[in-house]
């Protein structure tokens, strides 16, 4: 929300939204961040900035823990939200192969690990597949951790406790500049509806 449409009076020489949410995680240097305290103490307009981006940022994190996503997460997320007292659930099919997995009513998190050699690969793509090789869902431009190699993928709980006994194909893809994929990694999960009633969809 801008200054004008919030009703906020316009500041001459505002802080870009990423110094404040650098600010805020507490990574700028001493200095800079001297600069942006003295300059939040004299600017209403920038302070109600940043307090925006921190509920955002906070409105967004909660959703993540929420389990109703499709995103990627950190282990930090992972071992905060098991702190907490979620009930999670996780798969890590070995490179090229498969697990037989479900998913409960009582699950708060459904998460796949996928690991690959991600060393030399600038865009990664994480594309979810059936057996047919049709493509029903794809997340572009992941982030993925360097050090380890492993993806962590949160399902979609909504999803995933509606989803009928049916088989998917995640692949890993490195995407260069031209568009041109080179599969990294190929993982295959046999889901078996264990929870009651009727599917809410069916692969088509």
């Amino acid at each position: 929300m801008s200054p004008a449409s919030s009703g906020r009076p316009a500041c001459p020489s505002s802080i870009d939204a990423i110094v404040l949410m650098d600010y805020w995680l507490g990574v700028l240097t001493a200095p800079d961040e001297d600069v942006v305290e003295q300059h939040l103490i004299a600017c209403d307009t920038c302070g109600a900035a940043l307090r925006e981006g921190i509920a955002l940022a906070e409105g967004l994190r909660a959703l993540a823990r929420s389990g109703n996503l499709d995103v990627i997460v950190s282990d930090a997320l992972v071992q905060r939200a098991s702190d907490a007292g979620a009930r999670i659930r996780e798969y890590a099919p070995p490179h090229g192969g498969s697990v037989q997995c479900t998913v409960a009513a009582d699950d708060d998190m459904l998460l796949a690990r996928l690991a690959a050699d991600v060393a030399r690969a600038g865009q990664i793509d994480l594309s979810w597949c059936d057996l047919g090789g049709t493509e029903h869902r794809r997340m572009v431009d992941i982030p993925v951790d360097q050090a380890t190699g492993v993806v962590v993928c949160q399902q979609s709980m909504a999803w995933a406790k509606a989803s009928p006994t049916a088989s998917m194909v995640a692949r890993l893809l490195a995407v260069d500049p031209s568009g041109t994929e080179h599969l990294l990694g190929e993982y295959t999960f046999h889901h078996t509806r264990t929870i009651p009633g009727p599917p809410g969809w069916e692969l088509q």
